[in-house]
């Protein structure tokens, strides 16, 4: 086990330094990708008919591999954070947007004529009243995104992005050394675990009103 944390120079970084590349990589798509959704997802609430159009584009883009996502943008951001960043950030949106539109949707409709008649107007109502109670399903679709988005971070290493865990997997080959890639494959999956874990936690906290059980799933 002596050699599973002896990072090659090569990635000029240590293990704890990986591992807050790659959290960053990953999580800042993720933090991207909400805040652009709840825009789109309130016009989609409001305006049905844009809800079809703009599941449709983002699920034609969640097609498209993650590694010709990244190719593609070489040419414009080249072998950087930036490339990898993007890709996820439109991946978490393709989950994040029907998340927030079904949260969204399901508020009852009494509950929307009482802040109504207390003069909530759209936004407001939106953000005090809509989102609130749309809680459960915006975190469950950020559980979604967070751990894909961890995941796919490590494929960035192909491009020759330098970081992510990612690169262990290929620092492995290079130097015959198996332990990194096993290195990788479980940092990874912890981290996965405890993001998860963590918007459980979160959600725990601002929905008390849900039976503990249910909250947890």
């Amino acid at each position: 086990m002596s050699g599973f944390f002896d990072i090659p120079s090569d990635l000029q970084h240590t293990y704890a330094g990986l591992i807050g590349l790659h959290l960053r990589e990953a999580l800042v798509p993720v933090l991207v990708g909400l805040v652009v959704s709840l825009p789109v997802a309130q016009l989609c609430v409001r305006f049905r008919w844009l809800y079809p159009p703009v599941l449709g584009v983002t699920t034609v883009l969640y097609a498209i591999p993650s590694l010709a996502f990244f190719v593609v943008l070489i040419d414009y951001t080249g072998q950087s954070e930036t490339t990898v960043m993007i890709p996820l950030a439109v991946y978490s949106m393709v989950v994040l947007v029907p998340a927030i539109v079904e949260g969204v949707r399901s508020v009852p409709p009494e509950t929307l004529a009482a802040a109504t008649a207390m003069g909530f107007g759209p936004v407001r109502r939106y953000v005090q009243v809509q989102l609130p109670i749309a809680v459960p399903a915006i975190i469950a679709g950020l559980r979604v995104a967070t751990v894909s988005s961890i995941s796919l971070v490590s494929v960035g290493m192909l491009i020759g992005n330098q970081g992510a865990l990612g690169n262990l997997l290929h620092d492995a080959q290079i130097y015959n050394r198996p332990e990194l890639a096993v290195n990788s494959v479980v940092t990874t999956a912890v981290l996965a675990i405890l993001a998860d874990a963590a918007l459980v936690a979160v959600r725990l906290l601002l929905t008390p009103w849900m039976p503990k059980e249910s909250a947890a799933r």
